[in-house]
């Protein structure tokens, strides 16, 4: 949609009534395609006071700064955007979006280190999705997790980081997550017990596919979440299991647990999907 589009149907049709929108950009359309601007955030925010969930696709937001994005948000949602350096640094205003409680980096390719700890200043934030992201380091997750430490949920999906090192990032700094996704990428079993006795985390999902002879087998697996006292759920998705004996062996030691063994839904190149 193109910006003009969306200043009409902000003057004639938004309203209170609006609490999630999702829109496209041109960020692959050239220099001369017309792009987000900060008058239309502002705008978006006095003409949607009841707006909670924004969600950007293909979009360049690197003349768009993050204080004129709408402060009642508490989901933003970035895939395949372009943002600047100052987006999300430490050092910007702490009173901006004050309600954020989910953001989701997904092919973000600036996105590195700075930002992550720059993500501190949202107290309220408690589920971070980071997918693609992959300017961040080990050493940046480590230390960025370390100041928010109040995450309940976390996603690492396709990154350059191994599994290993971010479940041991997530049992030194994270001790009340109760979700955790990520892909087995490095995965081993000495890494996935680092989440033995982890009091709060509810459901484990690891995702495929399965590339490492490292992978832990069902029967260590098994173990592990044993050892995690509050698990209730179980999602192994594209490795490959579904069907198998690793399927059965799960489902039958876990009997507390939904198990759920399948393979990787096929993924739409449309955003609007």
């Amino acid at each position: 949609m193109r910006p003009k589009v969306m200043w009409h149907l902000l003057r004639r049709y938004m309203a209170s009534r609006l609490h999630s929108l999702r829109m496209g950009g041109y960020l692959f359309s050239g220099s001369q395609a017309p792009q987000l601007s900060p008058a239309l955030m502002r705008a978006l925010g006095q003409k949607c006071p009841n707006l909670r969930r924004l969600c950007l696709h293909v979009a360049n937001l690197s003349m768009v700064p993050i204080t004129s994005l709408p402060c009642t948000l508490r989901t933003l949602e970035l895939h395949s955007c372009e943002i600047s350096m100052a987006w999300l640094l430490k050092e910007q205003d702490p009173t901006v979006l004050p309600l954020l409680e989910c953001i989701v980096l997904d092919r973000v390719p600036a996105f590195r280190d700075e930002h992550l700890q720059g993500l501190t200043r949202f107290r309220a934030l408690r589920s971070l999705v980071l997918g693609g992201t992959y300017r961040v380091t080990e050493t940046g997750l480590d230390a960025g997790l370390q100041e928010l430490s109040y995450l309940q949920r976390l996603e690492v999906l396709g990154c350059t980081l191994s599994a290993d090192s971010t479940l041991l990032a997530i049992s030194r700094h994270l001790r009340d997550v109760r979700k955790i996704r990520l892909t087995v990428r490095g995965l081993s079993a000495p890494g996935l017990s680092v989440l033995e006795g982890m009091p709060a985390l509810e459901s484990l999902c690891l995702l495929g596919p399965l590339v490492t002879p490292e992978m832990p087998s069902p029967a260590e697996i098994l173990s592990s979440c044993l050892a995690m006292p509050k698990l209730r759920v179980l999602e192994l998705q594209g490795l490959g299991w579904e069907g198998q004996e690793a399927e059965r062996i799960l489902c039958k030691g876990l009997p507390h647990c939904m198990v759920i063994v399948r393979a990787c839904p096929k993924e739409s190149m449309d955003w609007w999907m």
